[in-house]
């Protein structure tokens, strides 16, 4: 198989490194003949977890954990995937390649690569609050790190998951109380099934979108325990459920879709509730910080812990991240990728 480093299509956009080089596909392995979440088509890739913007379709054969596996079945169709358990070393061409919890959604990993006594760690995205849902991130010491930073600011701090769950559920019980629907965006691959582990079933029945159903039946048909939800379609009768939650996907909540709830209370869950006025632009009644994302202390909470002498930051803040890292005493570059990070309206984006 030929290796794409060859030919013009692979030219490398950073300097070649030991282990690790960015070639217009994405990050390459040289060594293992593969990349790591590529976005455009490669003879082999590595996959950290089954977001749209890290697994993609059209590659020749995919890695990626036996928890994520599902959903990019799911998502990616009738693809040639090979899993891997978090922790299990495998060699692949003059590299060992392991997987290890990312924290982000569930079956999400950072990917070590080695070489010669070398360690480079492409971390994904990641969060380090224990969420109860997916594998808790777990550092892994190496000499260089490709990090993530899409909420890379200081004003980006989230409260303990306890005290936003909290505050849904108390938002919840309060429209219940009125009979009004909660409709609730969130995204259909990892917010929407952490609310649900999280909230409180008690108060009244869950509806779900179309997109956040499918998800959710994935995951339950691999194990993973989720609350009772009942699933929208043309023929639901919406009386028959009274002060329910509603799970959708952000940017089915200004559609006709969501007009089906007459009044209903908007809510939105996402990381950028915490910059003022983004819940007023979007037209939601409440916003509830939370992300499946690192933010400013756990980003350089995960930083340190991997003692990398050189860090690579991609999508987010990347120059005022970059620059407080060189200021901190490390070696920090960026990388652009076409990764994305949390936006809000797509029903696939990460939160």
């Amino acid at each position: 198989m030929q290796s794409p480093m060859a030919g013009r299509a692979a030219r490398p956009i950073l300097r070649p490194m030991a282990v690790l080089s960015f070639t217009e596909q994405g990050i390459y392995c040289a060594a293992g003949d593969f990349h790591i979440d590529p976005w455009a088509p490669v003879p082999r890739a590595l996959i950290t977890h089954g977001h749209a913007d890290h697994a993609r379709p059209g590659n020749g054969a995919y890695l990626a954990t036996r928890t994520a596996a599902p959903v990019m079945r799911h998502r990616l169709g009738d693809i040639a995937l090979d899993t891997i358990g978090y922790g299990e070393t495998r060699r692949i061409g003059g590299v060992s390649v392991s997987f290890h919890p990312a924290g982000h959604v569930p079956g999400s990993a950072q990917i070590r690569v080695e070489q010669r006594g070398e360690v480079w760690v492409v971390s994904g995205d990641y969060k380090l609050e224990d969420d109860g849902l997916s594998e808790p991130f777990a550092p892994v010491p190496c000499h260089g790190f490709v990090s993530e930073c899409t909420f890379g600011l200081p004003i980006f701090d989230w409260a303990p998951q306890a005290r936003v769950m909290a505050e849904v559920n108390g938002w919840w019980a309060d429209n219940a109380a009125q009979g009004r629907f909660s409709l609730l965006g969130a995204y259909a691959l990892g917010k929407a099934q952490r609310l649900l582990a999280g909230v409180d079933p008690a108060i009244a029945p869950i509806l779900t979108h179309g997109a956040v159903e499918a998800t959710c039946a994935v995951m339950r048909a691999q194990g993973i325990a989720l609350p009772a939800t009942v699933p929208v379609t043309p023929d639901t009768d919406l009386g028959a459920y009274p002060g329910a939650l509603v799970l959708a996907p952000p940017a089915a909540l200004g559609g006709a879709w969501a007009r089906r709830f007459g009044g209903a209370s908007s809510g939105i869950a996402s990381g950028w509730m915490a910059l003022r006025g983004v819940r007023r632009r979007r037209g939601a009644d409440r916003g509830f910080i939370l992300s499946d994302h690192a933010d400013w202390a756990g980003l350089n909470t995960a930083i340190r812990a991997t003692g990398a002498e050189k860090i690579l930051v991609t999508h987010g803040y990347t120059s005022v991240f970059r620059r407080w890292l060189a200021d901190q005493g490390h070696d920090a570059e960026i990388v652009q990728t076409a990764f994305q990070g949390e936006g809000l309206d797509s029903g696939e984006q990460t939160p």
